[in-house]
């Protein structure tokens, strides 16, 4: 059910005591950052699309689509939490972040989960409890938060999972990995929505 007179049932409760985020944001500092915003001499691990700064304790995984056989995210694990990342290209003239929120919820609420917008560190983002099928076939529900950030022609979408999606030291490690990727959106037409290729790393931190 999608009717918008019933709230209550996309309330999720979570722990209180989170500051409360500054109302405006300067992406070009604080990140995530365009390929011309980066520090050419830091030791990025190269993915094609996007750049991860490595960090102790981070452990990093490729998402591959079975039949074409192309990486379609990047999975980190950090912090106790994990932090799925995809690329996309966007219009010149406007984001995507508003849309996808929108696609976003719709998608919970058909899988039968609950989902609310709140205003997060990195701008509006939804929180969601989202059901999976555990061990045996039973049924349960996880949380996960979807933070997302409009760049110049590009947007970059994350799903956080584990303890970041409730207990603030965590998340704020998390949000600052989220911070700190570098999108390499290139120069090639490419369609709206359309993924950023990504590609298997080089040597990790190689110049």
């Amino acid at each position: 059910m999608s009717d918008e007179s019933a709230p209550q049932n996309d309330e999720i409760a979570v722990p209180e005591g989170e500051a409360a985020p500054a109302t405006t944001r300067n992406r070009a500092e604080e990140g995530p950052f365009d390929e011309s915003e980066a520090n050419p001499v830091r030791p990025y691990i190269d993915l094609g699309g996007i750049k991860i700064l490595p960090r102790e304790g981070l452990n990093l995984r490729l998402e591959v689509e079975e039949q074409s056989k192309r990486i379609v995210a990047v999975g980190l694990d950090y912090a106790e939490s994990t932090l799925q990342v995809q690329p996309f290209a966007a219009p010149r003239s406007s984001g995507l972040w508003d849309e996808t929120r929108d696609q976003i919820r719709d998608q919970v609420r058909q899988q039968g989960g609950r989902v609310e917008e709140r205003e997060g560190p990195l701008g509006p983002e939804l929180l969601a409890e989202v059901p999976v099928v555990a061990g045996g076939g039973s049924a349960e529900k996880r949380l996960a938060r979807f933070i997302g950030v409009d760049g110049p022609r590009w947007f970059l979408r994350g799903v956080v999972g584990g303890r970041a999606t409730s207990d603030p030291e965590a998340a704020e490690r998390i949000e600052d990995l989220f911070r700190s990727i570098v999108v390499v959106r290139g120069g090639a037409p490419m369609p709206p929505r359309d993924l950023i290729p990504l590609k298997m790393p080089q040597t990790p931190g190689a110049a």
